[in-house]
């Protein structure tokens, strides 16, 4: 099973009722943090998830509404007794951008650790999961995130018994380990069945359509994507400023075919997203318009 939030949707600036952008996945009693605007930690605080946690955080980009509640973030994993490190992913440059935002929050009981995402895709292995860095079309170098969790075949008794798989390898086997014995080595594909489809979550904002985000968002469980403008006179703003339409955003999904669809980074215009829900259903009817503290756990089809 893996948690998804939405602490936060909104760009450019926090307003009343809206905190800017994040997404929150646990798993395994492990999270991830994708981006962090100014009140992240106040609206994971009205979730009522905990930041202690949290094991990576990813950055999209190095824009302010992305990155400017890195600092009280940190300071408050700190004030939580966490010991452990946090490593924080992102474009080139991210350990740099990172330590000046810290200036202000310059004494942690963690280590914080940088790995910078190289080309125009990268995986990493992340509490579990794989998260694969997919580069957008920003006005500034960006990413987009799938996350993974890939899902092995069930125990196959007979498979084991043709193998001459001794009773007692059967579990070690079956929890993906190889074990020597007798002169062979056993793998865990003498005993499992094919690879069972896992769960998959797309994250993307701040962008132009791109052909690389629809190959990433094909039959994801979730796909969390920019809507920054419902306003048809914003088109050529989108364009200027390198954002999304919700309409494009639509035309994606209706691409790639995910299994539900989430808008974010509305706009400080955009005061009322729900108004051109209907209008964005016509292209992708499983379009929503999530308010901030959107949660939802993902599970298995066949645990559904």
């Amino acid at each position: 099973m893996l948690d998804v939030a939405l602490p936060g949707t909104g760009g450019m600036m926090p307003l009343p009722k809206r905190w800017l952008t994040s997404c929150l996945i646990r798993y395994k009693g492990n999270s991830l943090l994708i981006d962090c605007g100014e009140g992240t930690q106040i609206a994971l605080r009205e979730l009522g998830w905990s930041c202690k946690p949290i094991e990576a955080i990813f950055l999209t980009h190095f824009h302010a509404d992305h990155i400017a509640g890195l600092p009280g973030l940190l300071l408050t994993m700190g004030n939580s007794d966490r010991t452990e490190p946090v490593t924080v992913y992102g474009p080139k440059g991210v350990g740099r951008i990172v330590q000046a935002v810290r200036v202000i929050a310059p004494e942690l009981p963690f280590e914080t650790r940088f790995e910078e995402i190289q080309g125009t895709e990268a995986a990493f292995s992340v509490i579990g999961l794989t998260v694969t860095a997919f580069r957008v079309n920003h006005r500034v170098p960006c990413y987009g995130y799938e996350i993974s969790v890939s899902r092995s075949g069930r125990f196959d008794v007979e498979k084991a018994k043709a193998n001459n798989i001794p009773l007692r390898l059967w579990n070690p086997l079956q929890k993906g380990e190889s074990v020597e014995y007798e002169g062979r080595l056993l793998t865990p594909d003498m005993v499992l069945g094919e690879a069972r489809r896992g769960l998959k979550v797309v994250y993307t904002t701040d962008t132009r359509p791109t052909p690389d985000i629809v190959k990433h968002a094909e039959q994801a469980d979730l796909l969390i994507i920019e809507g920054m403008y419902g306003e048809h006179d914003k088109e050529d703003n989108a364009r200027r400023h390198r954002h999304m339409t919700m309409p494009e955003a639509a035309e994606i999904a209706r691409q790639a075919d995910p299994k539900r669809m989430w808008y974010t980074h509305y706009s400080p215009s955009l005061v009322r997203p729900d108004d051109y829900l209907k209008e964005m259903q016509r292209i992708f009817p499983r379009a929503e318009t999530p308010r901030d503290g959107r949660c939802i756990s993902l599970t298995y089809e066949d645990e559904d």
